[in-house]
């Protein structure tokens, strides 16, 4: 499955950063504009799956843009989520009529932002919604937050979830302790690097019933990988 393109269109340096650095996190591909005619443009050339778009943009206006998006036939149906710290009922009834698909008030939480955009996502097109990951004989549901392996149900602690998650996001590729550590605890926790040894020991325990392959490659002063092949 491919990933999906969300372009932020965001004109506060630190808040775009901050949405770039948790989207990419949830394995979105990320594309920034400072302005609505940037925003524009790269939804012209990018062809994106979603657009975070912030109502108050310099040059063009948030609400200008979906105006202008919905009027080209080729943009019509692109999920659009305004952000915007304008609250009033007034404004959110004008941001929908103009055609966006959900709103969310400033300040908000990253976690209601990134379900809000999986529901839009997954709502106007279902071959995105990303819920299902597999990798060999292991599947991850990541609505229902359950893992089975071979068919057999795997019960996971939420931080060896959301380690599986990241794993699986990324078959093959080598992660160190503190790449782990930045996507699943986040980088603003002081977690020490030992802790994600315990935690993949756990993962491990569970996934491995006895006679399965492991799948986690170990890689000396590296990392780890999920690694069907190891």
């Amino acid at each position: 499955m491919s990933t999906p393109t969300i372009v932020v269109a965001e004109d506060e340096d630190a808040l775009a950063t901050l949405l770039q650095y948790n989207l990419e996190k949830e394995g979105y591909r990320v594309l920034l504009a400072g302005d609505g005619e940037e925003a524009l443009i790269v939804i012209d050339e990018a062809k994106p799956d979603l657009l975070l778009l912030d109502w108050m943009l310099p040059k063009v206006s948030g609400i200008e843009v979906c105006r202008r998006l919905r009027q080209k036939q080729e943009t019509r149906n692109l999920p659009v989520l305004m952000l915007t710290a304008r609250g009033e009922e007034t404004d959110r009834i004008r941001g929908l009529d103009t055609g966006a698909d959900d709103y969310v008030v400033k300040p908000f939480s990253m976690t209601e932002l990134l379900a809000r955009i999986r529901a839009v996502l997954r709502r106007i097109r279902p071959g995105l919604a990303d819920d299902r990951l597999s990798h060999g004989d292991i599947i991850v549901d990541r609505v229902a937050h359950r893992v089975k392996r071979d068919g057999r149900e795997v019960h996971l602690g939420p931080t060896e979830f959301r380690l599986l998650d990241h794993l699986i996001q990324h078959p093959g590729r080598v992660f160190s302790r503190e790449q782990l550590l930045d996507a699943v605890w986040g980088s603003d926790v002081y977690v020490e690097a030992r802790t994600v040894d315990v935690h993949i020991g756990r993962l491990r325990k569970a996934l491995n019933s006895g006679r399965e392959v492991d799948p986690i490659r170990t890689v000396r002063s590296a990392g780890y990988s999920l690694d069907m092949g190891a």
